[in-house]
């Protein structure tokens, strides 16, 4: 009992020092406070033009689900509103920021885009939850936001090759994305473990290719049809979140192999049938036509093509007739420059459909022009690979395994989940992330373009073991990736989390408690343990 008590004195002293300091995560750019409350109710109206829509009823449906507090979902003429939504003409407003002022008679949420009016409205949203209901009516302290994003890029990796979860557990990653302003959702959906994704003119790559996980090759095929993915992009787009599918080659590739043996390169005893093979024209051209399906699916205009880990099972290519002509043909010395050929013909592949190619930070050394591509560099401990990035001026999404790796454990005595060298991802040092990060590449910080926590299910299996890697570390990615680094204290992030983590009860979340975590016992994962 002495210790919870500490705790909220802590609290208190906490709140004291932070009064006037807005309740919303990410911490929005500019808070100011007025004097009343504007009170919320059934009674509430909008004034919109149509194309806010379906953003008012987001926030309304959200609303009335957590509160039980039920807003007509109409626009009438704006003498008669409570809530205006207006679009600023100015050019002042970035184009994810928006203006929120909260006065007792009236809120109004300018922007100068629909994302920014829905970025306006999660905010508004979080005041209500987070405020308290009586009688169903909510009491909104009066106040004015001005906001804008640090990042362009606020990204979060699901791998769903290893354990799969489906598209209703996507649409509530989704939803919770959208909640924190995130807006790039990294869906990883082929890996030598099983292929997700439907491709119409290769069946087997689902019948055969879906069929097992992680840790049971025998496991039922579960993937997603070409129905599936539209409609999970489609809930994704009206949340602001584009979709960026990983199809990974040419490494990573056993599940498709299984389908299809005749394109493997290959692999090791450890990782067999790893491979793309390098040396076919035939591996091209299959590769082609699924990734015509693949982009006529995602409006995004980025691929993620992997490249990386292919030397774990690429030595079947020193023997391999057809790579040791391609060799031959083409002047290539080394395994590497034979890969390095393959990301290049496939990065030809996807400009020819007018698409762009993301790799992992393996890609850095196949140099591809800035223009055709972008990295993510998850490999924290290589951070020349990451200057090499940018003193190339290579668009690069920050990713790094410590601390952006959600799969890795976030307390010491947590069993299930991973260390590298004995460190791990806590939520104090996402939140740290990415100024401990010290970039020392002068003038080139204009080519990071945000930052991205992955989430690798090897030892996650389930929806609960999911949410208790995931949150609240997502609230840590999402202000570490939208909030100025002024405007950062994790004190003050610690006190704002707390009343967070009452509506992911409501929502059923099974969250790690940083402040309780015997009320949050560790899910047990499959796998191996630390």
């Amino acid at each position: 009992m002495k210790k919870y008590t500490q705790y909220f004195t802590l609290l208190l002293i906490v709140f004291a020092t932070t009064s006037g300091v807005s309740q919303i995560v990410p911490h929005p750019k500019q808070v100011r406070f007025g004097e009343g409350t504007f009170v919320m109710s059934k009674k509430t109206t909008f004034n919109y033009s149509p194309e806010y829509k379906e953003i008012v009823e987001i926030f309304t449906k959200k609303l009335n689900a957590q509160t039980g507090i039920s807003i007509q979902n109409k626009s009438v003429k704006k003498q008669d509103a409570n809530i205006i939504l207006t679009k600023d003409s100015s050019g002042s407003l970035h184009s994810e920021g928006y203006e929120l002022h909260v006065s007792k008679q009236s809120i109004e949420i300018k922007a100068s885009s629909n994302r920014g009016v829905f970025y306006g409205f999660q905010s508004l949203l979080q005041m209500s939850l987070l405020s308290e209901v009586k009688s169903k009516k909510i009491a909104i302290p009066a106040t004015q936001i001005i906001d804008e994003p640090l990042y362009g890029w606020r990204g979060l990796m699901l791998d769903e090759s290893r354990h799969f979860f489906g598209k209703e557990k996507v649409k509530q990653l989704l939803d919770w994305m959208a909640f924190f302003k995130l807006n790039k959702f990294h869906w990883h959906l082929t890996d030598s473990p099983g292929w997700r994704i439907e491709i119409k003119k290769y069946p087997k790559l689902t019948t055969i290719g879906a069929k097992g996980n992680w840790h049971d090759p025998n496991a039922i095929p579960r993937f997603y049809t070409q129905k599936d993915i539209k409609e999970v992009v489609a809930y994704a787009a009206k949340r602001h979140i584009e979709i960026i599918p990983e199809i990974d080659m040419p490494g990573h590739a056993a599940a498709a192999n299984r389908a299809y043996p005749e394109f493997s390169g290959g692999g090791t005893k450890k990782y067999p049938e790893f491979t793309f093979n390098p040396g076919k024209e035939g591996t091209y051209n299959y590769l082609s036509n699924i990734l015509k399906e693949v982009t006529q699916l995602f409006p995004s205009k980025w691929i993620h093509l992997g490249g990386d880990e292919v030397h774990y099972g690429n030595q079947q290519w020193k023997t391999d007739k057809d790579v040791q002509t391609l060799m031959a043909k083409e002047n290539l010395e080394t395994l590497k420059e034979v890969e390095n050929f393959f990301l290049h013909r496939m990065k030809d592949t996807i400009l020819s459909f007018n698409k762009k190619m993301i790799g992992w930070d393996e890609i850095v050394d196949a140099n591809i022009s800035n223009k055709e591509s972008m990295v993510m560099w998850w490999r924290g401990d290589k951070q020349n690979q990451l200057k090499t990035a940018l003193n190339n001026e290579c668009d690069v999404v920050l990713c790094p395994n410590i601390p952006l790796y959600l799969n890795f454990i976030q307390k010491e005595s947590h069993k299930w989940g991973r260390k590298r060298r004995g460190k791990f991802g806590t939520l104090s040092k996402i939140y740290a992330f990415p100024e401990s990060l010290k970039l020392t590449t002068k003038g080139k910080k204009s080519f990071v373009k945000g930052i991205q926590a992955n989430v690798w299910t090897e030892i996650i299996q389930n929806e609960k073991r999911l949410d208790f890697m995931l949150f609240p570390r997502l609230l840590a990615l999402a202000e570490s990736s939208w909030t100025q680094e002024k405007n950062k204290n994790y004190e003050n992030f610690l006190h704002r989390l707390k009343p967070v983590l009452k509506v992911f009860d409501k929502e059923g979340i099974y969250y790690f408690n940083p402040f309780f975590p015997e009320l949050t016992p560790e899910p047990i994962g499959v796998g191996k343990q630390n």
